[in-house]
């Protein structure tokens, strides 16, 4: 099996210089952690607590982060995705399983099927040479069937959920510092969302980048989440990692997309990737923007 790998379309723009002259923000201690989420580097910034008075509360998210890697990993072979790949069928999924599974089976109807998490056998076979029409043919999100009692696969296939579990691992742990009481972070689990504002009372920036590291716009968030796809990001043996179920080619090279939640931003993101005209697709969810597409 291919080791997966993505790289990053956002950068945080750089606080120290602009805050330094902020009696505000001079006065405001600012806590950052670093380390990983599903394979890829992720951070956080908590504004009002040192890096001391936050050891709790990262030593609390890095295992919230092990309990989802647990769920979502293709590559722990104990996680709940990979379990239901291997048996094709999955007793007593998570809550979170199932949240992500139902935010999956509404973007697949919104983006007439281009979202599809049942594309990982083709996924497979083009990043190993494999069988591409066999892979084809396993293809269908209509086969997958769920309830709180068990998700059930179709016969040889298998899901992926690399294009929204980021998006849901960043809701989730912002969702437990809110509980902390914290209201001004930026949470970057390879999706970025930003709770309140930066020390200096600003909104928080971020700029999309392109695969060659050029800033192609610039971005505030402030309560508000956002996600970059870019098709050239990962590039499988046979193409793009980004992966109509039909094989079609990616539409655009690189889609920046923002949302109340990081899980919607993420499954839009990757999708818009794959079609042409998307304000059929935005207009079912009014609270998303399309920030860049190229």
């Amino acid at each position: 099996m291919t080791v997966f790998s993505r790289r990053r379309f956002l950068t945080i723009a750089a606080a120290s210089g602009a805050l330094a002259a902020s009696p505000l923000s001079a006065a405001t201690p600012m806590a950052r952690w670093s380390g990983r989420a599903l394979g890829a580097g992720a951070s956080m910034q908590l504004v009002g607590l040192d890096d001391t008075a936050a050891s709790a509360v990262f030593a609390e998210v890095e295992a919230e982060i092990l309990r989802l890697e647990a769920i979502f990993s293709l590559y722990q072979p104990a996680s709940e995705l990979s379990r239901l790949n291997r048996d094709g069928v999955l007793e007593a999924p998570s809550f979170d399983l199932l949240q992500v599974l139902s935010l999956s089976t509404r973007l697949h109807a919104a983006t007439g099927g281009r979202f599809d998490p049942s594309i990982q056998p083709l996924w497979h076979a083009m990043a190993t040479r494999g069988d591409v029409e066999a892979a084809k043919a396993l293809i269908g999100w209509d086969q997958v069937q769920y309830d709180s009692a068990r998700v059930t696969l179709g016969k040889g296939q298998a899901l992926t959920f690399n294009g929204i579990a980021q998006g849901y691992i960043t809701d989730k742990i912002a969702a437990r510092l809110r509980e902390h009481g914290l209201r001004d972070v930026l949470v970057d689990m390879g999706e970025v969302l930003g709770l309140g504002t930066r020390a200096d009372g600003t909104p928080w920036k971020l700029g999309v980048t392109t695969p060659t590291g050029e800033i192609v716009q610039r971005v505030q968030l402030s309560d508000r989440a956002i996600a970059t796809s870019a098709a050239e990001g990962t590039v499988l043996a046979e193409g793009s990692h980004i992966l109509h179920p039909a094989g079609q080619m990616s539409a655009h090279g690189l889609v920046s997309v923002s949302a109340s939640t990081a899980a919607l931003a993420d499954g839009l993101s990757t999708a818009l990737c794959l079609m042409g005209d998307a304000s059929e697709v935005l207009a079912q969810f009014p609270d998303a923007k399309l920030e860049f597409r190229a």
